[in-house]
């Protein structure tokens, strides 16, 4: 890994194997070379992805009257992701939608779409994820800047997502009718819900926080100069806000759950995106307290392989089940997206279908 991110310095690259230690991810993807080059853009990645899961749909490009994008961060801060995506998947004249935010952007994007295609908009709409974060981790992002220490190493904050972030791009296709062959998702529903009037900030890029726990944007420095010398182009992430927000998902769970939209015992396959091991065994530790645990034997995980792919991973996780052999038609199918930029809870429901 060390090797397409660089290296800041052996202590810095101890304190990343005790970071694989805590998430457990043993093997992930790059989409950089080890001399920093590369040949692709995050558009380019979530291209690759929509062409895969046209090439194995059962109607034309032409039918797709809809795509929605999600992403952490673009390529460009202009034109929006959804523009690149569309120019580099070569799809005909179509509506799009760039949704911005962190791993819950994912499911924006999802609920955008199956919406677009309920309310008879559109035949067909795709839904595709991506991330490109590891050209953000290279050497060059941090030295001369105020976030490297003197013995080349960095704040937790700074080293836990460079040792956590991967590439990768998924997409997904909603119709208007199940697969004539194989199995289907039918989505039943998608709840998501922003806890950020009680939360500052917890994973930013493009600002740097200030003494008073606030953030101050990139563009209000002086300067880009400035900017980039005090790390305000750096992905950081406050890990203790991290798990002040694990009660609050579980807390969005329960709601659901009182309102009967979730019943645990009837879940088939949870799909839980975390980010490493240790947020799920607290998640796990917090659900069995709680008296709702989903037995773990039905969760449904790609991370130890996949990595953490940010906006990509709701729907690797999907694809992944999908090519699984394991879905029957009936099952009862619970995503669950939490996301820690300033507090997301995301979940979905779906039921495996036959056409």
């Amino acid at each position: 890994m060390a090797d397409h991110i660089g290296r800041l310095s052996p202590e810095a690259e101890r304190l990343g194997r005790l970071t694989l230690r805590q998430n457990r991810i043993r093997t992930r993807h790059y989409a950089i070379r080890p001399d920093g080059s590369s040949d692709w853009t995050v558009a380019r990645l979530a291209a690759r992805a929509v062409d895969d899961v046209l090439g194995g749909a059962e109607l034309d490009a032409a039918d797709v009257g809809f795509l929605a994008t999600a992403t952490t961060q673009n390529d460009t801060m202009v034109p929006g992701l959804a523009s690149g995506v569309h120019a580099e998947a070569g799809l005909p004249p179509m509506e799009i939608a760039s949704l911005q935010s962190v791993c819950a952007s994912a499911m924006m994007a999802l609920k955008t779409a199956w919406l677009q295609v309920a309310a008879g908009e559109h035949r067909a709409a795709l839904a595709v994820g991506a991330e490109f974060s590891s050209r953000y981790f290279r050497p060059g992002f941090y030295q001369d800047t105020a976030t490297l220490r003197e013995d080349g190493t960095l704040p937790g904050d700074a080293e836990f997502l460079r040792w956590t972030l991967s590439d990768g791009a998924a997409a997904v296709l909603v119709e208007d009718r199940p697969a004539r062959r194989g199995p289907s998702l039918r989505i039943d529903w998608i709840s998501l819900r922003s806890f950020a009037d009680r939360f500052t900030p917890c994973m930013t890029g493009g600002a740097v926080r200030t003494e008073d726990g606030g953030i101050k944007p990139w563009s209000l420095h002086d300067g880009i100069g400035e900017a980039a010398r005090a790390g305000a182009f750096q992905l950081r992430q406050d890990v203790d806000a991290l798990y002040r927000m694990l009660p609050v998902w579980m807390g969005e769970f329960m709601r659901l759950v009182d309102e009967g939209k979730i019943d645990p015992g009837a879940v088939d396959w949870f799909l839980c995106h975390f980010s490493a091991h240790s947020l799920r065994e607290e998640m796990v530790r917090l659900a069995t307290r709680a008296g709702c645990m989903i037995p773990e034997e039905r969760w449904f995980t790609n991370l130890y392989d996949k990595g953490n792919v940010g906006a990509a991973s709701l729907f690797l996780l999907i694809d992944d089940l999908m090519k699984s052999d394991r879905l029957r038609p009936g099952q009862r199918v619970l995503c669950a997206v939490p996301e820690s930029g300033q507090c997301v809870m995301a979940y979905a429901a779906m039921t495996v279908v036959e056409g």
